[in-house]
């Protein structure tokens, strides 16, 4: 009796079909950077880029004069350090749950302060005044900051409330402190830390950026981060996992004071003038818009710094961009609120997912492998 072997023949490679579906690494790549959080910030900010330079011709320009560097980008970058310094505190505020209405009042009292006493001193030319000055305005923004703290803390109020009550008195605080009139002294060393520049770059953006880069090492090298979004996440399950929330909180509260009091200092140094009732005005809604445009929800958890950082530079230029476009002054909220509804929409996970469950699905094409697992079936 004869054996018959049959060798078994393997499988030639198909060439992919012609319509066939994208690999899926690549799909999940492309899915994962379109829903990342600050792709529609992004590139809102680039959009407003592009269109501002085809507005505008030399708008992307950059040149260095004297070792120093100018151009409408540099003083974007310039413009997005006061709500950038509002904003990193606000974001951590906004993190465990609350609020800060009171950064806007707090930038006043601060540069009041500060102004107040180099005009004081009669010695605002050394930089020994100057430094002291700062110092003194910073310790002033972080005891109001300890105090909304405490009042969110201690007393239980609500921060919405909390923060308004210096909202409200805060303007009150800076009259009292400038006397009713605007507060102006000379001291080039004070006036330098808004319109001086280190290594080339502006003094605002270097101490912004500084700022940054400390809170950003202190949240995400430390254990602070993760706690701080626990808390936002569940409060009261953090406080049972043996999170000491309250003195989180407090913290948060007056970093968040101090930023604010640092904030008023870089915005009103260039002018050596203290306006108790226009410094920082409606600055906490900015403080705000930076935060929610860098993909920070206000219902707290998870946030975002580098999100921060996008939101401040695409605040700053949809402020430039309002001058280069001859936009009326009077219609510029408007704008800004309009812009921030479009970004804020493109980056909804709801409408992403209505919009996924009404677009028409490809049926993926019958390709070699799946004709050849057909044959097999069949075949046992």
């Amino acid at each position: 009796m004869s054996t018959t072997t049959t060798t078994p023949s393997t499988p030639s490679a198909s060439p992919p079909v012609s319509g066939s579906p994208a690999p899926r690494g690549a799909q999940g790549a492309l899915r994962r950077v379109t829903h990342h959080h600050l792709f529609w910030p992004v590139v809102a900010l680039v959009v407003m880029l592009l269109a501002c330079g085809l507005r505008s011709p030399g708008f992307l320009d950059v040149t260095i004069m004297d070792g120093h560097l100018f151009g409408q980008l540099i003083d974007i970058m310039r413009a997005s350090a006061t709500p950038l310094l509002l904003g990193i505190g606000m974001c951590l505020v906004i993190a465990t749950g609350g609020i800060d209405l009171s950064v806007g009042a707090v930038m006043a009292i601060s540069l009041a302060v500060s102004l107040t006493y180099i005009d004081a001193s009669g010695t605002g030319g050394t930089l020994s005044t100057a430094l002291a000055a700062v110092a003194i305005g910073l310790l002033v923004a972080a005891v109001i900051g300890a105090f909304n703290g405490f009042l969110v803390t201690v007393l239980g109020i609500q921060p919405f409330i909390a923060t308004m009550i210096l909202m409200v008195a805060g303007r009150g605080i800076a009259m009292l402190i400038t006397k009713g009139q605007i507060t102006t002294t000379t001291s080039p060393p004070f006036k330098s830390i808004g319109s001086g520049f280190i290594l080339g770059i502006p003094t605002p953006v270097v101490i912004a950026g500084v700022v940054f880069a400390l809170v950003a090492l202190l949240v995400r090298r430390t254990a602070l981060g993760m706690l701080v979004e626990s808390i936002g996440i569940n409060r009261e399950a953090s406080r049972l996992a043996g999170v000491q929330s309250r003195n989180i909180t407090w913290f948060v509260y007056l970093l968040c004071g101090l930023l604010a009091g640092l904030a008023g200092i870089v915005y009103g140094a260039p002018t050596m003038a203290a306006d108790a009732n226009n410094i920082g005005l409606m600055k906490e809604l900015d403080a705000i818009m930076v935060v929610v445009l860098g993909g920070t929800k206000l219902d707290g958890g998870k946030f975002s710094l580098a999100g921060v950082v996008v939101g401040a530079l695409l605040l700053s230029t949809l402020e430039r961009a309002v001058v280069i476009f001859h936009i009326s002054s009077q219609i510029t909220p408007l704008f800004k609120a309009l812009v921030l509804i479009i970004v804020c929409i493109a980056a909804s996970e709801r409408l992403r997912s209505l919009l996924a469950s009404r677009l028409p699905r490809k049926r993926p094409t019958l390709g070699a492998g799946t004709a050849t697992t057909s044959a097999k079936g069949a075949a046992a």
